[in-house]
């Protein structure tokens, strides 16, 4: 049997989606409260996320899976509880979804490689994009620029740092 040939974004990830096995693994580790958010679309409280405030320089990566999704830099202050960021690591690495819950009309957004719930993204951002993603922090884990990404899955992932934080 021929394994199936890696998808890799343009930063050079492999966006190939885990395998059933490897999601019941990733699925395992998850707290109740990240298992909500991240797989049955909730969102946390604001103002109460453990990466609201952080500071430091470094990826914003899926707590599921490890993708790096958006970079220190990218993120400001947006007085609306949750982390916010003006643009993607990667366009590849974020996936936008049609969102009608609740009886609004919104725009999801999940990680490209697991397809996980990360937040929305909303057109009252700051220059240069004027957009902003506004994502839960449990459904994030922050890896500061000196240290390896968490590979979960194996992949070679935490050789990217340097590339991706650049």
């Amino acid at each position: 049997m021929s394994t199936p040939e890696a998808t890799l974004s343009p930063s050079g990830f492999d966006l190939t989606p885990p395998d059933a096995a490897e999601r019941k693994r990733l699925e395992a580790d998850l707290t109740r409260e990240e298992a909500d958010v991240l797989l049955h679309h909730g969102t946390e409280a604001p103002f109460c996320g453990g990466l609201l405030d952080n500071k430091e320089d470094g990826a914003y990566c899926c707590r599921l899976c490890g993708l790096p999704l958006f970079q220190a830099k990218t993120k400001f202050e947006s007085g609306t509880g949750w982390p916010s960021f003006f643009a993607p690591l990667d366009e590849a690495h974020v996936v936008a979804v049609k969102d009608v819950s609740y009886g609004m009309i919104r725009i999801e957004t999940r990680c490209a490689r697991c397809d996980s719930h990360q937040g929305h993204v909303f057109p009252d951002g700051p220059p240069p994009t004027r957009l902003r993603y506004c994502i839960n922090s449990i459904s994030l884990e922050f890896v500061q620029n000196d240290h390896p990404l968490r590979d979960p899955l194996r992949r070679g992932d935490n050789q990217h740092l340097a590339t991706a934080a650049s």
